[in-house]
């Protein structure tokens, strides 16, 4: 077999998946079939993706993550370490729910800080950044940072994930990057 990404040979990748180049696959981690994986993502120790899931390209998976059926992360997206993500609203282990899993869409370059919770059938929006420990039971916009157990948004930030100060006229300028970020409506745009 010829690939294109390297396993750790503590790593079970199941066959039926379809791995990108470029991945790093870390110590016991476990990739289902069924599941799509960009390419140059890196998916660190005891991770488990299930059947179903999609990871984007340049996904960074951070250590004891579970991404269950149901969750689609797109280019970009940050998982900070054991974050997670749930896929059953009122899950018992004796009433089988498997038809009732609920989609979440992690978008484009949104960061999940660690040991922080997505409730299912929630999208996190682009660039968002969800603080360490926050508990997620609602959609997040697009450049907003939330914090706190239940969530809650604490301000805006910047596609670097620097924090946002905006005038009177609603503009303001990532200190890092020097980009242009205007606020209109209660939604940030990227001038």
């Amino acid at each position: 077999m010829n690939q294109k990404f390297f396993a750790h040979q503590t790593a079970v990748v199941d066959e039926g998946c379809e791995i990108g180049a470029g991945v790093k696959i870390w110590h016991f981690s476990h990739i289902m079939p069924g599941c799509i994986i960009g390419e140059n993502c890196n998916i660190g120790q005891n991770v488990v993706v299930s059947p179903g899931v999609t990871l984007g390209r340049n996904v960074k998976v951070q250590n004891n993550v579970s991404i269950y059926e149901g969750v689609i992360c797109e280019d970009d997206v940050f998982l900070g370490p054991s974050m997670v993500f749930t896929n059953v609203i009122n899950p018992r282990s004796a009433v089988l729910r498997k038809h009732e899993y609920k989609k979440t869409l992690v978008k484009k370059g949104a960061s999940i800080g660690a040991n922080a919770t997505i409730v299912c059938g929630n999208n996190i929006g682009e660039f968002s950044f969800i603080g360490a420990g926050a508990v997620v039971t609602k959609e997040v916009a697009p450049y907003a940072l939330v914090i706190g157990n239940p969530a809650r948004q604490s301000g805006w930030v910047s596609e670097y994930g620097i924090k946002l100060n905006f005038d009177e006229n609603g503009n303001a300028v990532c200190s890092e990057s020097g980009k242009k970020y205007l606020l209109k409506n209660n939604s940030v745009y990227k001038l």
